[in-house]
């Protein structure tokens, strides 16, 4: 509680125990005050904790915790990523929110698999935190950028009486809006190109082998 809410309450504790004196002739002890105070500040102590309450992290599994450990994140770098995770994933639910509330919107998810890619991204990242920088235009730019996007375009298609200006607003936004989707998707292709390379690798590999026991067993 602030400083100046604090002198508040307790100017008017003391003002009601004057006034509960001068009612009754009965004199509030001072211990009396002191605890009326205290309850008061219980009282809005465990509301503010209640409204910051779904703002708060997630409690940390012991499995998590091991694997963050595992690949040698210091406890500043699990902070930041469980941080990062929680304001993405609800980001994610925001836009998919969004997204099914307007049939021009479900359109251009349905084109692009903005979703569908934004929630498989996620789970890339979830996988392998030591990753995250490789995110940074899907975490801070595009995904932020569609939500903030597609709230505005329902607000305004949600205007009860539009006019000309109105629907080609509309229009360009919904043409940014596949725009952005289409980044989107690029940048989960661009995440995974390395695994795809590694998967490139390991079938040439098997390749060579297969053939040289081929041609081994044709000797033979």
């Amino acid at each position: 509680m602030r400083k100046g809410k604090l002198i508040q309450v307790i100017a008017y504790l003391f003002l009601a125990g004057l006034v509960l004196r001068f009612i009754t002739g009965v004199h509030l002890p001072a211990v009396v005050v002191v605890l009326l105070i205290l309850l008061v500040l219980l009282f809005t102590g465990s509301k503010k904790k209640g409204a910051k309450k779904e703002d708060q992290l997630p409690n940390l599994t012991k499995s998590k915790e091991e694997h963050y450990e595992t690949i040698g994140m210091s406890d500043q770098e699990i902070d930041f990523f469980r941080d990062t995770m929680n304001t993405t994933k609800k980001q994610i639910v925001q836009l998919q929110e969004n997204m099914n509330a307007s049939t021009k919107l479900r359109a251009i998810d349905l084109r692009n698999d903005t979703l569908r890619v934004s929630k498989a991204l996620f789970k890339e990242l979830v996988k392998d935190p030591k990753k995250l920088h490789l995110a940074n235009h899907f975490l801070y730019t595009h995904l932020p950028n569609l939500v903030d996007l597609t709230s505005k375009y329902l607000e305004i298609d949600d205007h009860e009486i539009k006019n000309k200006q109105t629907y080609e607003k509309l229009e360009e936004s919904a043409q940014i809006i596949d725009q952005v989707s289409k980044l989107i998707k690029k940048d989960y292709e661009q995440f995974v190109a390395d695994d795809l390379e590694d998967l490139d690798v390991e079938i040439s590999v098997a390749k060579n082998s297969l053939k040289r026991d081929n041609e081994s067993s044709n000797n033979q």
